[in-house]
Formats: structure tokens, C-alpha cells, sequence
């Protein structure tokens, strides 16, 4: 072999591991092939918090998956859960009374009978009063106000608090523009006309129109036209034009009152068992606040954008709109000054809630003052 060709062949042998004499290049030099150590196969990698914690919870519905806003958001959240996540998060919506009953929610997410509630704060009056005032408040914000307290007032805090004493864990998830004031079978032409009615109302609100000789209850919005049918009771307040119509309470009452003083704007929110979402890596938890954060949006514009429409399907099938004369939203806020009055005394926590709210209401005003139209 020649010297070009030995040193072709050291170069050679160096890329394939080989050791060679380097003290000469005699013409027949000998070339020893040591066998390389072997490879140690790389560890694999720890598994990643996404693929660690994936989640397979059933989420209990107050209302029915097909009604506008309150059932189709929800549809939307559970979409869009799994899109972020890639498939990793999966919620199973169920329709009102499948898993329990819809007022019965709260409940069966602090026990963990339920991984997921979808519903409004104010159904829990009973269970917690302070909650009221994060859902809405009679003559209280709109829902740009609203939001301002909620995020960056205080009111996120206080809320927190309230549920995680429950073992829950809530998300605000939908906000939602004024509600109609009622659905009446005859005109109301005096404040008299409101006595001894009997009326489904929503939380606060119906505090104050018992003020003003009214019996309330509450009922879950499937239970409410059976009970106007069958004359269990004679009026009804649900949600806005867009939501009640697909309800049918223009088949037997034809006034509908507005402004909604009592809901100015709504929130609604999703429940978590706390054991559950403590369970849940950070990545996880930044999905859900995401994906909720989206539904508040889409709550607002949605809910705006598809009100007069629907007011003017039900003009179509006879139905009459009303306005509030000054002496009934007189008569109205009189009263809600006394019940405000009464439930902060009563509970503290509704006390702080409260006062949060209107330390808030009354900076803000100076914005509002200035910056909006009246």
C-alpha cells in the first residue's frame, strides 16, 4: 500500500472508530479495529402536565342544551375546551334533571357527586345569599361595569372565597345584556294590579316585588310555562326577548314589561368540584379561565346582536310591549333600597359583597359621567 493510501485509510478509519499505529507508516502497516463502546439509550422524557391530567368530567346543566345563549354557550365552552387542549379536555354536557335536579347543583359539585355545574350564582340563594350579587343586581351595572368590578374591583376575590368554602370552584363564564321585567296575562296599570299576583322571579329581584304584594318563587326555566299554563302562577320573569320566546310564554301572556331593572346584566358561571381543579396541572387551568374568558364574550355580542329579531317574531304573534311608567321603577327602587338594607344586615358576607359593589359603583361613576352619553 502506498503513503497516499495509508493516510486515506487513517482518515478513514478515525470517522469509523478505528485505532491506528501512529509512530510510523511502514508499506503493510497493521490496522487494529477496537469495537466501539455501546450507545446508551436516551431516558425518555417525563410526561408532560397536558398529557398527565387529562379530563373526563360530566358537567350538570340548569338549562336545556338547546336553548339560545344559556344552553348553546355551554355547547361552545365544551367545544372549545377540546380544541385548546387538543382532545384533552372533554366535557359531557347534560340536560337539566339527567344528572340532578338544576337546583339542586351546587350541591352535587361541593360533594363531587358531579365534576361540573353550569348555571347562574344567584340559583344559590339559599345556600349562600352573598352570591346574588355576582350574578345580578337590581338597578346595578351593565355588563361593561360589571366586569370592571368583577376583574379588577374586588369582586373576583370575594367570589373565590365564597365558593371555595363550599369545596367549588367557580368560573364566570357568560355575561349577558338587560332581561325583560315580565311576562303578565292582563296589563298592569297601577301598582295595585301587582298585588296578590303570583309570579316566577329570579333572586334579589323577587325580594323586591314581594315588597309590593307580590308571592314569588323560583323555578327552573323548563318548569316555567307548565306553571303559567296550568295557572300556578299568573307572571313570569325569565331572561331577554331571544331566550324567552323559544319558551312559548307569548302562547299565554301577551304584556311584556320592560326595562329588566332587576337585571341590567347576568352572569353566569361554571362550577368545579375544588378537589378536582386543584387537581389539575397549571397549563389545564389556564384552559378552562381561557376558554370561559371566550364565552364572555361571546355572551355579550351574541346577546346583544340577537334581540330584535326575536322582538320582532313575537310583535308577529300578538304580543305587546310595555315600558315601566316612572311611578313603578319609583315604587320598584324604594323597595330595593329597603331589601338591600335588610340582607346586608342579615349575612355578613352579602354585607361585604355589598359594600364592595358600591365603593366601586360610586368611583366609577365619575367615568361614567364624563365618558358616556346619558
Amino acid at each position: 500500500m502506498g503513503r497516499s493510501a495509508i493516510v486515506i485509510a487513517l482518515v478513514v478509519g478515525l470517522g469509523a472508530g478505528i485505532v491506528v499505529d501512529r509512530m510510523a507508516f511502514p508499506p503493510e502497516a497493521t490496522v487494529v479495529q477496537v469495537p466501539a463502546p455501546e450507545a446508551t439509550a436516551p431516558e425518555a422524557p417525563p410526561p408532560t402536565p397536558q398529557a398527565a391530567d387529562k379530563v373526563r368530567w360530566k358537567m350538570a346543566s340548569a338549562f336545556a342544551g338547546s336553548a339560545e345563549l344559556l344552553g348553546t354557550l355551554a355547547a361552545n365552552l365544551i367545544g372549545n375546551l377540546d380544541s385548546i387542549s387538543e382532545g384533552q379536555i372533554q366535557l359531557k354536557f347534560f340536560e337539566p334533571g339527567a344528572l340532578v335536579p338544576a337546583l339542586e347543583i351546587f350541591d352535587a359539585v361541593a360533594s363531587g357527586a358531579v365534576d361540573t355545574g353550569w348555571a347562574t350564582p344567584g340559583f344559590w340563594a339559599g345556600k349562600v345569599p352573598a352570591l346574588q350579587l355576582f350574578a345580578a343586581v337590581p338597578f346595578g351595572p351593565a355588563a361593561p361595569e360589571y366586569m370592571a368590578w368583577m376583574y379588577y374591583g374586588g369582586g373576583q376575590e370575594l367570589y373565590d372565597e365564597l365558593y371555595a368554602r363550599h369545596n367549588i370552584k367557580g368560573i364566570l363564564c357568560g355575561i349577558f345584556p338587560p332581561e325583560a321585567s315580565g311576562w303578565f296575562r292582563t296589563e298592569i296599570t297601577s301598582l295595585e294590579d301587582l298585588k296578590g299576583l303570583k309570579m316566577r322571579f329570579f333572586a334579589l329581584g323577587a325580594k323586591v316585588m314581594e315588597k309590593l304584594g307580590v308571592s314569588t318563587q323560583l323555578l327552573a326555566g323548563g318548569d316555567i310555562f307548565p306553571a303559567l299554563e296550568l295557572g300556578t302562577i299568573d307572571a313570569a320573569e325569565y331572561a331577554s326577548p331571544v331566550i324567552d320566546k323559544d319558551l312559548g310564554f307569548y302562547q299565554i301572556a301577551k304584556h311584556y314589561y320592560f326595562p329588566g331593572w332587576h337585571q341590567q346584566s347576568t352572569w353566569l358561571d361554571l362550577t368545579i368540584n375544588l378537589d378536582r381543579w386543584n387537581s389539575l396541572s397549571p397549563v389545564r387551568q389556564s384552559q378552562f379561565r381561557l376558554a370561559c374568558g371566550d364565552s364572555v364574550r361571546r355572551s355579550i355580542a351574541r346577546g346583544e346582536a340577537l334581540q330584535v329579531p326575536a322582538m320582532e317574531f313575537l310583535a308577529d304573534k300578538g304580543v305587546q310591549f310595555h315600558k315601566w311608567r316612572p311611578e313603578f321603577l319609583d315604587a320598584y327602587a324604594a323597595a330595593w333600597v329597603e331589601v338591600v338594607a335588610e340582607e346586608a344586615a342579615k349575612d355578613q358576607d352579602f354585607a361585604a359583597a355589598w359594600e364592595s359593589l358600591s365603593q366601586f359603583r360610586a368611583s366609577y361613576a365619575t367615568w361614567k359621567d364624563l365618558g358616556y352619553l346619558q
